[in-house]
């Protein structure tokens, strides 16, 4: 009598537990989506992984530092250092140097484009369209400005070049007040 009685609580037990373990499951790492939150989301490859996410999971699991992103910048690195409660670091040259200013997206001189495809080979973001010997364009929605598909892959000089997103409620951003400042003085 005692040994079903216990076969009888260890099968309830067992059935809550799993019950609980199914219900309250968590789906990933939840550190690693609040670093991945923190990344510009450009998914270029700067840091020397292959997009955003990837480089969130290195961040959380120490096998990378958190001042290889240079399109987040300082200020991205400030605040993966405030998330994870690190020392901020400068930001490392070797991954590129971080630019300040209005953000950019790729165009495409359709006169000058041969249509080799290798911008949308190359493209993280699949935010050029275009096919084989046909003139290419670029999506500007999708584009994150990370400049992969410039020079020297194109081989056609100033087939793509850079030029800043246009301003609208959608991309408007307040100015940074350390900067109108800077601006102001000069």
């Amino acid at each position: 009598m005692a040994i079903l009685i216990l076969t009888l609580l260890a099968l309830v037990f067992g059935l809550g537990l799993g019950y609980t373990a199914i219900r309250f499951k968590v789906e990933g790492d939840p550190i690693v989506e609040k670093i991945d939150a923190l990344l510009p989301q450009t998914q270029c490859g700067q840091c020397g992984y292959p997009g955003c996410r990837p480089y969130a999971e290195a961040i959380a699991s120490d096998e990378a530092e958190i001042n290889q992103c240079p399109p987040g910048g300082e200020a991205g690195v400030q605040s993966l250092a405030d998330l994870l409660g690190r020392d901020p670091l400068p930001l490392n040259p070797e991954n590129g140097v971080a630019e300040e200013g209005p953000s950019m997206v790729a165009v495409i001189n359709e006169a000058t484009c041969i249509g080799c495809t290798k911008c949308v080979q190359i493209c993280p973001v699949d935010a050029i369209a275009g096919a084989a010997k046909h003139i290419h364009n670029v999506l500007d929605a999708y584009c994150t400005g990370c400049e992969l598909c410039l020079p020297p892959l194109c081989p056609v000089d100033e087939c793509i070049v850079m030029r800043p997103v246009e301003q609208t409620i959608k991309t408007w951003k307040w100015n940074n007040p350390e900067t109108l400042k800077e601006s102001e003085a000069a």
